[in-house]
């Protein structure tokens, strides 16, 4: 047994004895812990990562030039494979780790993969392919103490269970198989130097060598770690997060492998922390007998609560009985987990920091998703077409500043307002009841299920018209008014203009 997961025998018993069981249980471990040095990692002064060009040493030697150099070996590989593919780019991807290897795994409709298709990154057969089981329907539930919680049932909606590994190992294959397309693993990112025309990215490999790379433009996709866009947004890169954990297992019993559970909870919020918490599980089926399961909360990024995943991993193992129940033949296949990011546009439009001379990011890196549904990889299909198209165009054009390439962003109007109702889910002990969250959003169920079925499709999958938020939000204040009081409380005179702003940037925003 490894000294690393000895260490957490006897504080986090649970974790230790589901982690002692995999094969790779301390490489996971390690990236937990990684991860988890991200929250003090915003307590510190922010490193300075972008530097001017009269700071690279005289005698560096340039070891390829590209015209994209890709920080980040996941989402990128969607992004990087047309731009290798189809647009004919000369590419590179970095990655820490081992590239085309996700910590989570992802579900979407098969309607929003079938944009990838029409983009020609991958035929409908391969698309299928990587779909390892698409079920019948969905639904949401929030827990009543009397039982009496409206369970919302809808169809379309994240019905397609990914192999997220296949996916991107895929993509992966794609950009191997461009001229000039290079990928490499075990390579740290650790400073770039900005010129007029160029920007030069310093390395380092497993051994501690360093290299140096030209790109004409460096993608950070190396998402809530990236210390580019902590330093673009001065520290302060996201507003709200969403702790993730959970895993792909087989052995429990009576699962519905028909059925996905979008959003779940099974009582009231955790107040054992500092601000509390309301926790959420989602689960659905996956290839086979395997089943994903996630536990998570959301919450303000600076809040006192403990975010750690360690912790929320130990949660997870101790409370799954509660949710489903484990068989005797009960087995952990693999951890999934993550910090999904958020956050809140104090503007009209995108106020976010998510672009430099010669650097853009994507993905989570840029923090442009919603949280309650869709998150970084639904983000990136969605807009994946002229994320590509328009990076293209810059280059072809040599528009490759600042105030060019802030223009290609996964930025939408409607995602950033709807973005702001998941405040109402971040639990305050100091103002909310401990069913809170429970209560308001079993409200916002039922009036869903009043309406029209395309309702509840268009806000589970980001895609809701601002009248039809208008009339979801008037329904729910009347039916349940303490949610006006919850809005002063949550989001505050600041907050409030803040949503007011969004709404009005949605409304005369032109339609992509």
């Amino acid at each position: 047994m490894s000294l690393l997961l000895e260490s957490i025998k006897l504080n986090k018993p649970y974790l230790y004895r589901a982690f002692s069981s995999l094969e790779d249980g301390e490489q996971h471990l390690h990236r937990l812990i990684e991860l988890d040095q991200y929250w003090e990692c915003l307590k510190q002064p922010v490193q300075k990562v972008i530097l001017p060009s009269r700071d690279l040493p005289k005698d560096t030697v340039i070891s390829g030039e590209y015209d994209l150099l890709y920080a980040g070996g996941t989402l990128s590989l969607l992004h990087a494979a047309v731009m290798a593919g189809k647009y004919g780019r000369k590419v590179l991807i970095l990655d820490r780790q081992t590239p085309a290897k996700s910590t989570r795994d992802w579900n979407i409709s098969r309607k929003e993969l079938l944009k990838l298709s029409a983009l020609g990154l991958f035929t409908e057969s391969e698309i299928d392919s990587f779909i390892v089981r698409q079920y019948k329907n969905g639904w949401v539930e929030f827990y009543q103490p009397d039982g009496r919680q409206k369970r919302l049932v809808m169809n379309n909606v994240l019905d397609c269970a990914v192999d997220a590994d296949k996916l991107l190992g895929m993509a992966n294959d794609k950009v191997k198989a461009a001229s000039n397309s290079t990928i490499i693993g075990g390579s740290t990112f650790l400073c770039c130097y900005q010129f007029d025309d160029h920007i030069v990215v310093k390395i380092a490999d497993l051994q501690g060598r360093v290299f140096y790379y030209k790109a004409r433009v460096l993608v950070d996709v190396m998402g809530v770690l990236s210390p580019i866009a902590i330093q673009l947004n001065e520290g302060k890169p996201h507003t709200h997060v969403c702790p993730t954990v959970g895993t792909i297992a087989s052995g429990f019993e009576n699962i519905d492998f028909d059925t996905g559970e979008i959003l779940v909870t099974t009582g009231s919020a955790d107040t054992t922390s500092a601000k509390g918490r309301q926790l959420i599980w989602e689960g659905f089926p996956a290839e086979g007998s395997k089943y994903i399961s996630y536990l998570f909360f959301y919450d303000e990024a600076d809040s006192p609560n403990d975010k750690s995943l360690l912790a929320l991993f130990e949660t997870y193992f101790k409370t799954l009985p509660e949710y489903k129940k484990q068989g005797t033949d009960f087995v952990v296949h693999r951890p999934v987990y993550g910090i999904i990011p958020a956050y809140f546009h104090d503007g009209f439009n995108r106020t976010r920091e998510i672009a430099d001379d010669h650097i853009i990011l994507f993905g989570d890196a840029a923090s442009l998703g919603s949280p309650l549904t869709f998150c970084g990889f639904g983000s990136m299909v969605r807009n994946l077409h002229h994320l590509t198209g328009d990076l293209d165009r810059a280059l072809s054009d040599n528009n490759l500043s600042k105030k060019h390439l802030e223009k290609i962003s996964a930025y939408e109007p409607n995602v950033a307002s709807m973005a702001n109702l998941m405040k109402y889910m971040c639990f305050n002990a100091a103002t909310d009841e401990p069913n809170f969250v429970n209560d308001l959003m079993n409200e916002v169920m039922i009036v869903l299920d009043d309406l029209p079925q395309h309702y509840r499709q268009a806000m589970f999958r980001d895609e809701m018209k601002i009248e039809e938020l208008v009339v979801v939000m008037l329904r729910v204040a009347w039916r349940y008014p303490k949610v006006l009081m919850a809005t002063w409380e949550k989001l505050g005179v600041q907050g409030s203009l803040g949503f007011l702003k969004n709404l009005v940037g949605w409304a005369f925003s032109p339609v992509r």
